[in-house]
């Protein structure tokens, strides 16, 4: 676990995810598919659905909460990136911020514990899928050693408009 980091006069910890950390979870994934193009879907996700996919994540340990005075204001996970067996040495990875959140370090110190997680699990790449005009999201990758691995175009559609898929990889082992 990272130790809490300071960010101007704000402390920030990144602990594990727990149950109860749900409801503060889908809020932010919730902002994320009605405001932005991070997920290319367009209905947000029931408190049954957010459930079934933060209890995967907690089952394998892979979900990592950011708090500031009490409150969750980032997550960060990983998973499967495939589910064909050939992959299962393989992850991607999802960080998101609060609103109001951004620009403080907090989605880099997310990262870092999922870089650090993964690699403790024997785990062998982490691939991030990010919008290709997302260029804050590609920036924090490549601080963090991640390599382009290519650009799909077109391959989603989201508010009426083409999006390009920027895929990055990190070699873990």
């Amino acid at each position: 676990m990272n130790p809490p980091y300071e960010t101007g006069a704000r402390a920030v910890t990144v602990r594990p995810a727990r149950p109860e950390d749900l409801d503060a979870v889908l809020g932010i994934r919730n902002h994320a598919i009605e405001h932005g193009t991070a997920l290319w879907t367009d209905t947000p996700q029931s408190r049954t659905q957010g459930g079934a996919w933060l209890g995967a994540h907690l089952e394998r340990g892979s979900a990592y909460v950011a708090e500031h005075a009490g409150a969750v204001v980032g997550f960060g996970v990983y998973g499967p990136w495939k589910d064909y067996s050939g992959f299962r040495h393989t992850v991607e990875n999802s960080v998101y911020v609060a609103d109001g959140h951004h620009g403080k370090g907090i989605g880099s110190t997310l990262l870092g514990t999922l870089v650090t997680s993964a690699r403790a699990a024997g785990l062998h790449v982490m691939i991030a899928g990010i919008e290709a005009g997302n260029t804050a999201s590609v920036r924090l990758h490549q601080r963090h050693g991640f390599e382009h691995a290519g650009t799909v175009r077109e391959v989603g559609r989201k508010f009426d408009r083409w999006l390009d898929l920027t895929l990055m990889r990190l070699q873990l082992s």
